[in-house]
């Protein structure tokens, strides 16, 4: 372990690079079912289908991250990426459409994007073509890139990673925590919309569970316990175990009794491995093909920079510059993800910015990442287990981190109004948005306008222009 990972040279050892793969696994397993969720509509293309979305999620995670362990040495690890498997559910839908096929038909045509994508990823990561994109951002950019982060992860820990859905009109009435909930302050026409007898009280277990998870996790770092991340989570899912069978009459464990642990491999084999369907993706045009490949590129890319960049300087992790060791390893092994993805049946696979929590619980090497992928792996037979952790316990993780990420501010230069502007409109875009790519974007258009309509364009390099004039055709004419 010693020889591969350098762990005494990181100032790590192995129990705590364990706790920290263990912690980074927690907080991204919802990816495992979510994914396949999305891209099928929730089940209604067929479970053939779900099942091959979900093999195919647990071994490009997998793969991918364990590429990272060992190509780069850094504890981070990669999985289809939000946002990016919204966007390409609805590409899917689109040239099902536009071409008159099955949903099944235009999803392997859809592939076929996201195996052109990995392909330009791996070659510009090859020739240090991406790293250089990561040295084209300004150093006050790449500062900001970790509090924005971190607001985007309390944003997703009080939002969408614990909605309460009702039951008659799932998409209309979600709860979220702080837009909703106000313990006796809650609008009574809230809890009055709520249909069925378990909506409100999951609702408040929910805020239960986070906080006490949270509290747990801070009490814990102020006592150096360095699993606080890990034992704060299971506190929490005690918390929401104990409230489901006690307040709510619900068995939390009750699936597991019928659950299958036997992989689907042959759905997989019949609907997405090694399924490309280029003659469909072709029928809507080559324009529009090529618009989309860009789309999925410039997304993933900066996605991508931004969650290394940001993880990375958290945790110690870059040089004087704000430059990350290795980083052209790391991006050539997420592009080796979202081949195997491309090849498996999902959509992009990227950096998780939840690989934050990993890093917080102490992680800083490749055996944090190789410790995730094998629990990728694992969960081909043993998703039903992963599946109990409830939402709100990894909800409390996000928080934390993101708390902890905002403490990247102290490093900005707030007289210097060529870095504050940006860092600004990074810092709100970002949550808003869901895109770290796109809040990226944001900020360097922001920055090369400040600079050049300043007198100071000799301080942007060309390939900052050059970036910066592309982000903006994203923005206004690539729909």
């Amino acid at each position: 372990m010693e020889k591969l990972f350098k762990l005494k040279e990181n100032g790590t050892t192995v129990k705590t690079e364990i706790l920290a793969g263990l912690t980074t696994f927690m907080t991204m397993a919802y990816i495992i079912a979510l994914n396949p969720n999305l891209l099928t509509n929730f089940g209604a293309e067929g479970t053939e289908l779900w099942n091959g979305v979900f093999m195919a999620t647990c071994l490009a995670s997998g793969i991918g991250t364990i590429c990272m362990a060992f190509l780069a040495n850094k504890p981070f690890a990669m999985a289809p990426g939000m946002g990016l498997n919204s966007f390409f559910a609805v590409v899917v839908a689109n040239i099902a459409t536009l071409a008159s096929c099955s949903y099944l038909q235009a999803y392997q045509a859809g592939l076929c994007i996201i195996l052109i994508e990995g392909v330009v990823f791996f070659f510009l990561s090859i020739f240090n073509i991406r790293d250089k994109i990561v040295q084209a951002i300004p150093v006050g950019i790449r500062t900001a890139i970790a509090p924005a982060i971190g607001l985007m992860l309390l944003n997703i820990g009080f939002g969408s990673n614990v909605g309460v859905y009702d039951a008659a009109e799932p998409e209309s009435n979600c709860f979220y925590v702080f837009r909703d909930f106000f313990g006796s302050l809650t609008p009574s026409v809230l809890k009055d919309s709520m249909v069925g007898d378990t909506a409100y009280p999951t609702m408040v277990l929910t805020v239960v569970t986070i906080f006490v998870g949270l509290f747990a996790m801070i009490i814990m770092r102020h006592y150096g316990i360095k699993a606080n991340v890990l034992l704060g989570m299971l506190i929490g899912s005690v918390v929401y175990w104990a409230g489901e069978a006690i307040f709510l009459g619900v068995n939390p464990f009750a699936d597991l009794a019928d659950a299958s642990f036997l992989p689907a491999f042959g759905d997989m084999a019949e609907t997405t491995l090694f399924k490309f369907n280029f003659s469909t993706l072709f029928d809507i045009g080559w324009f529009t093909v090529i618009t989309l490949i860009i789309t999925f590129c410039m997304i993933d890319m900066f996605d991508t920079i931004g969650t290394l960049v940001g993880t990375a300087s958290r945790a110690g992790m870059v040089d004087e510059n704000g430059n990350m060791p290795q980083m052209k390893e790391a991006l050539l092994s997420d592009s080796v993800g979202t081949l195997v993805g491309s090849v498996t049946g999902t959509s992009t696979v990227t950096t998780f910015v939840e690989s934050a929590s990993g890093v917080e619980a102490g992680g800083r090497t490749g055996l944090t990442a190789l410790t995730t992928g094998i629990l990728f792996l694992a969960c081909i037979f043993l998703a039903p287990v992963a599946a109990v952790i409830p939402a709100a316990a990894t909800s409390s993780a996000l928080v934390y981190v993101g708390i902890l990420m905002l403490s990247g501010l102290k490093n900005l230069d707030f007289s210097d109004f060529s870095q504050l502007a940006p860092a600004a409109i990074m810092l709100i875009g970002m949550p808003i948005t869901g895109s770290i790519g796109h809040a990226i974007g944001l900020g360097l258009i922001t920055y090369t306008v400040i600079k050049l309509c300043t007198g100071k364009f000799k301080e942007v390099s060309w390939l900052t222009i050059v970036i910066s004039l592309i982000f903006l055709v994203k923005f206004f004419v690539v729909a």
